[in-house]
């Protein structure tokens, strides 16, 4: 066992951490489909998030994340992120986030990290995992997304630098200039056909793969006409869906115990039901061939977001930027021991 120091704390902001992701996409891809494995082997500690809420501002929350992840990660730590949807009528993001990474050894922190962008980063690269394992390639004709904010961009990146063909998108958002935005880059940075939905039914109709990345608090997609044909959905705000479309699929999670709560789509199809019967597996089912799609029948993928996938890409970034020496160092953080 190693000596037991007080070690110093590292201090990484945004734009460090959007350099590390932004050059290294396709290794991302591979740290979460590493920590998917390690959480599925039980080589983890995952408890349930934390909600506070406020009583004078029901659409704001703040949601605490504690994990452990073992294997080569082994590490601790908790993500601290907040939604408040009234920042963006202000200029400033919805969501912001710190990470702090716990040494398993002492207890001690040893990094705080920025972590939004961490954050964004998880949920696309897992998302983009799920589309994969579920379409079978890294190919979908056409592409639906369903808000057009910082989870959408961040998947479109992820689609990008994997080398994903795609022949067009279809966009919708409730606020049409925040999709006409986000199709110009698409145009920018893509030849596929991009345009934009004037109602939510055309972000599905001939789409093969559909991504969900609303604020949405309550369903309001109700007809499971919507997924007659068959796409690949990644759900990603969770719930979007009422519960009869939920029924209509088959439906894949990250955890199941946290992805059935807290008023989810999936958790009102358990409350509709009074079973479980209805979900068919987990990412981990998925990586290890337990379970596959159904040819043919559409099939949803809603991963809760676990802290565990926080810690690998925290971690990850945290090494190679410690390997740089960058990041801001302080050495004297920690009170020392008291004589």
């Amino acid at each position: 066992m190693r000596a037991l120091t007080l070690p110093s704390l590292t201090v990484i902001g945004a734009s460090e951490v959007a350099a590390e992701v932004d050059s290294n996409r396709p290794e991302c891809l591979e740290i979460v489909r590493a920590a998917y494995l390690a959480h599925d082997a039980g080589d983890s500690s995952n408890p349930h998030s934390s909600f506070l809420r406020f009583p004078h501002q029901s659409r704001s929350r703040i949601i605490s994340l504690p994990a452990y992840l073992g294997g080569d990660f082994d590490v601790a730590g908790n993500k601290w992120i907040a939604s408040f949807p009234d920042n963006t009528g202000h200029g400033i993001p919805r969501a912001s986030a710190t990470l702090i990474l716990n040494d398993c050894d002492t207890g001690y922190p040893f990094a705080c990290l920025e972590s939004s962008i961490i954050s964004a980063t998880r949920t696309a690269a897992s998302a983009v995992l799920g589309a994969e394992l579920l379409l079978g390639a890294r190919r979908a004709r056409k592409v639906g997304i369903v808000g057009t904010g910082l989870i959408a961009q961040h998947v479109a990146k992820f689609l990008r630098d994997l080398g994903w063909e795609i022949d067009g998108f279809r966009l919708f958002d409730l606020n049409p200039a925040a999709a006409e935005r986000f199709g110009a880059t698409l145009k920018e940075q893509s030849e596929a056909e991009v345009v934009t939905a004037q109602r939510v039914e055309e972000a599905f109709a001939d789409c093969d793969l559909v991504v969900l990345t609303t604020v949405a608090g309550e369903p309001h997609l109700h007809d499971p006409g919507l997924l007659a044909h068959g796409p690949v959905v990644l759900h990603l705000s969770l719930r979007d869906f009422a519960p009869e479309v939920v029924l209509a699929a088959q439906n894949f999670t990250d955890d199941v115990d946290h992805a059935v709560r807290e008023r989810t789509s999936l958790h009102l199809a358990e409350q509709k039901t009074g079973n479980r019967d209805f979900l068919n597996g987990t990412i981990g089912d998925l990586l290890h061939g337990r379970v596959a799609r159904a040819p043919g029948r559409a099939a949803v993928f809603s991963p809760f977001g676990l802290g565990v996938l926080d810690l690998a890409v925290g971690k990850w970034v945290y090494d190679r930027v410690a390997a740089a020496g960058k990041g801001v160092r302080v050495d004297d953080f920690f009170a020392g021991v008291e004589g």
